[in-house]
């Protein structure tokens, strides 16, 4: 043999080993896998159902579930329609239908959610935490709280370190405990639970609702406010950013006798931009604005003083034992896909801050067509988190009908077959209503279709 032969002899020889051991650690890697991932057994049938439900498309406009009222002959559930739409697969426009902008159900992050099935995705067995408390004795899961407290960190918007946090049934639950957290224990005089409007009614109505001999609801916190050097204990709401006008507010009371409740729910860079890490004495926070997961009903209170979290911690104990273990571990799973995700975990802010975004740029535009209304003045600002100055993204429109006559400016909305919530519902004027813009994008779409119309009409009516 020559040895140029030669040396592709051995060339080739090489050549084949090489290919010998890929192949060799390929198959070394798929019995390792089969090892540690043996064929599934009793949650495959779980797997099957779960996926089989989720695939059903209801032609965009709807969604079919598994604990579904509606079910084929087969038994299996069918597609539960957006409100305007009708059909076995929810095709079917229905053109008389009310455009929906008065409810806060944030759908508009689903789409983001049906990219990230698997995740995002929970399968519990049929045993999973039977018991009251985790094995710490606790009715709280600490993994989750270590989920939250990187997730703060990543996002910078709110201070965790030294701070104690606590869960609740969404933040609502969290309100009233904080309120109760806050009442003084032993005075023959009430705390006086006040915000300043435009305020979430939620406020108003559940402080009510709770009423008892340690605190009562007072209103508007302005009319307080040289009055808060009595003995007379103060607590006040601030949702900042704020629910209906997406404003960042601060405390209008001051003094020894003056106490804060911070609703930090939509300070998120979906919303708003982020500044700056909150450090308040009681912030809350829930999943229903973060991930979109109202019906979870999961939030959480970040507190400074130890006193005012173990009485926010015996309320929650005392009212339901606790919350929901498979709802932290439904939270604890979608953080988790939040901070794993692409973008380094900028992926969801990303997708619903362009979203919301888009949105208001829509309705701003379309509003500029007609006279009849208008809505907050947002200007971009520098955000920490996108480093780069962004362009406003409220969750809510906060409209103004600017005729004299229109004096109940929900009314006017539903003569153009809108649904929104009037003015009063936040402590503010009728002429004022809020449009909720983080529904899906049929109700998005449906709305400014009507809200053209209206402008349409307008003009058509001033150049007669």
């Amino acid at each position: 043999m020559g040895k140029s032969q030669s040396c592709n002899y051995n060339k080739y020889v090489n050549i084949a080993w090489i290919c010998i051991i890929v192949i060799l650690g390929n198959v070394y890697e798929l019995v390792v896998a089969a090892d540690q991932h043996p064929e599934l057994s009793w949650s495959k049938r779980a797997a099957i159902e779960a996926e089989s439900v989720a695939s059903k498309s209801c032609s965009g406009h709807g969604r079919a579930y598994l604990d579904g009222l509606i079910v084929d002959d087969s038994g299996a559930p069918v597609c539960e329609c957006n409100p305007c739409y009708e059909g076995p697969d929810c095709s079917q426009f229905i053109p008389t239908c009310s455009a929906d902008a008065g409810s806060g159900d944030p759908y508009f992050l689903e789409p983001f959610w049906m990219k990230k099935a698997e995740s995002s995705a929970v399968l519990v067995s049929g045993w999973h935490r039977l018991g009251y408390t985790y094995s710490d004795g606790s009715y709280i899961s600490k993994a989750l709280e270590n989920e939250i407290r990187q997730l703060h960190d990543f996002v910078g918007n709110a201070v965790t370190k030294g701070r104690y946090i606590l869960y609740g049934a969404g933040s609502a639950q969290l309100l009233s405990a904080a309120v109760y957290a806050l009442s003084p224990q032993n005075s023959s005089s009430p705390a006086k639970v006040v915000a300043s409007s435009p305020y979430f009614g939620l406020y108003k109505t559940q402080t009510e609702f709770f009423q008892s001999r340690a605190f009562e609801f007072a209103g508007e916190a302005s009319t307080w406010k040289n009055k808060t050097n009595s003995t007379t204990q103060f607590i006040e709401f601030v949702t900042s950013p704020n629910n209906p006008d997406g404003k960042l507010k601060n405390p209008v009371l001051q003094g020894p006798n003056a106490k804060a409740i911070f609703d930090r729910a939509y300070y998120w860079p979906h919303y708003m931009p982020i500044s700056a890490p909150a450090d308040d004495d009681i912030m809350l926070f829930s999943v229903s604005k973060l991930t979109g997961h109202a019906g979870t009903r999961f939030g959480w209170a970040v507190v400074k003083d130890e006193a005012v979290y173990e009485r926010m911690v015996s309320y929650i104990q005392e009212n339901t034992m606790g919350i929901s273990r498979d709802a932290q571990l439904r939270a604890f799973q979608l953080i988790k896909a939040i901070l794993q995700g692409k973008g380094n975990g900028k992926e969801i802010f990303d997708f619903a801050y362009k979203t919301m975004s888009k949105r208001w740029e829509r309705l701003s535009k379309t509003l500029s067509a007609t006279s009849l209304f208008s809505i907050e003045k947002l200007g971009a600002q520098y955000c920490n988190f996108f480093h780069k100055v962004r362009h406003p993204s409220p969750a809510y429109a906060w409209l103004k009908c600017e005729r004299e006559e229109d004096k109940d400016c929900n009314a006017v909305l539903e003569a153009a077959n809108i649904t929104g919530r009037k003015g009063s519902a936040f402590g503010a004027q009728d002429r004022f209503a809020r449009l909720s813009l983080i529904r899906s994008q049929d109700d998005f779409d449906l709305l400014i279709d009507r809200l053209n119309k209206l402008a349409y009409e307008e003009s058509g009516t001033r150049f007669m």
